[in-house]
């Protein structure tokens, strides 16, 4: 039975995407739901598995190839090498057949591919055996000797002159979407950051209080910092609407609710997933969704529709060490917040030196519609609440 391939079907904001790798190629044996093609779109990577076991019968479009949704990329035929399959794998027993019954996921088989991994050598310890990022991260650890002779495999096809070394890589479809929107965004808009700091004494206090209580009430879900400032920006921007509002056109968009993207940073780019109603989330339900959006970035198992729309955004450089920074606007949004690294300094407390933790905030934001008024009292709401975490739970 012959089967149609088809592109995932994209969001409205999506106009087309590109066909980035072919898992599998014709005549070779697939079984159901393993995955035989990724799609890269502006925003994320597809995954397109295959519908039932069987095998390519040709492939339509090929790496690189534009498609449309729901376009026919590959035609597929149900049952043929599944019944075949005995006779062909007879002669050749071991490994080869365990490489083509193994289930990786993207993230794993890029990194496997840079260290001349075989995957089939990898213990899998996702869902039905399915090789994680993690799994051939630990096999390197406990093969060092093999990733060490097979490094210098990759450095073949460069080009060197004495010790200068380079290489053309081209970028890939998400990353030239995100430099397009950076361009855009300094281009297009008056954007300006101010600045403020917060002593983060209070909110590190409560947590090493209820850090333990918290987790075993929320089933092992950890109290971090980032929910604090979500909530401490919900509630500043149901303070000062305007900071919550966009600019369409030659109208002004003001939007009754907090949709409040969190910058998560993966090996393709930066991606912006959102918390929809955030004023409405408990810090637990924060927590788990921050920390799922997280490891799902990591393995492209994020959807379009997560990383759609937003009214807010909060990036922490502060993961990566970075002590102050200008983040720039995630279009269409007027205002994005920069948390910043906890560094103890020496502070004037009541005509007393005190060595407090303290970060740094940014806000950038469009001047178009924001006035400097605004953006100060906007930024100085968040560091009351956040120096004063009891205000965020009363609403005062």
């Amino acid at each position: 039975m012959s089967i149609e391939i088809k592109a995932p079907t994209f969001p409205e904001s999506v106009a087309d995407g590109t066909v980035a790798t072919w898992h599998k190629k014709p005549g070779e044996a697939v079984k159901r739901d393993e995955l035989i093609v990724d799609i890269e779109t502006d925003k994320v990577v597809l995954e397109v598995v295959a519908p039932a076991d069987g095998s390519i019968a040709e492939i339509i479009k090929g790496e690189g190839d534009t498609v449309l949704s729901n376009e026919v990329i590959a035609r597929f035929v149900e049952g043929a090498v599944a019944a075949a399959a005995p006779a062909a794998v007879a002669p050749v027993e071991t490994k080869p057949a365990a490489t083509a019954e193994k289930l990786v996921n993207p993230a794993a088989r890029k990194m496997a591919e840079e260290n001349n991994v075989n995957t089939a050598a990898v213990a899998g310890s996702g869902k039905d055996g399915r090789v994680t990022k993690e799994d051939v991260a630990n096999h390197l650890k406990s093969s060092p000797a093999v990733s060490a002779a097979a490094a210098p495999a990759p450095v073949v096809a460069i080009e060197a002159v004495g010790d200068r070394v380079e290489k053309r890589v081209p970028m890939t479809r998400l990353r030239k979407r995100i430099a397009e929107r950076l361009l855009e965004a300094s281009s297009t808009t008056a954007m300006l950051t101010t600045f403020n700091e917060v002593n983060m004494a209070p909110v590190m206090a409560l947590r090493a209080k209820y850090k333990d209580q918290f987790e075993k009430a929320h089933n092992g879900s950890r109290l971090g910092f980032m929910s604090f400032f979500v909530k401490a920006a919900a509630e500043a921007l149901r303070r000062f609407p305007v900071v919550n509002a966009s600019i369409d056109n030659n109208d002004v968009v003001y939007h009754g609710y907090q949709d409040i993207g969190v910058a998560v940073s993966t090996e393709k780019g930066l991606v912006v997933p959102v918390l929809r109603n955030a004023e409405n989330m408990s810090l637990a339900t924060i927590e788990n969704t921050i920390r799922d959006f997280g490891l799902r970035a990591r393995d492209g198992k994020l959807g379009i529709e997560e990383m759609s729309g937003g009214t807010f955004t909060i990036t922490n450089g502060g993961v990566f060490g970075s002590l102050l920074s200008t983040p720039i606007l995630n279009l269409p949004q007027s205002a994005i917040l920069g948390m910043h690294k906890i560094q103890e300094r020496p502070m004037a407390v009541n005509g007393k030196v005190e060595i407090l933790p303290m970060m740094y905030l940014a806000l950038s934001y469009d001047h178009r519609l924001l006035d400097g008024k605004e953006a100060v009292q906007f930024l100085v709401t968040i560091k009351d609440l956040l120096e004063d975490p009891a205000r965020i739970l009363l609403e005062i």
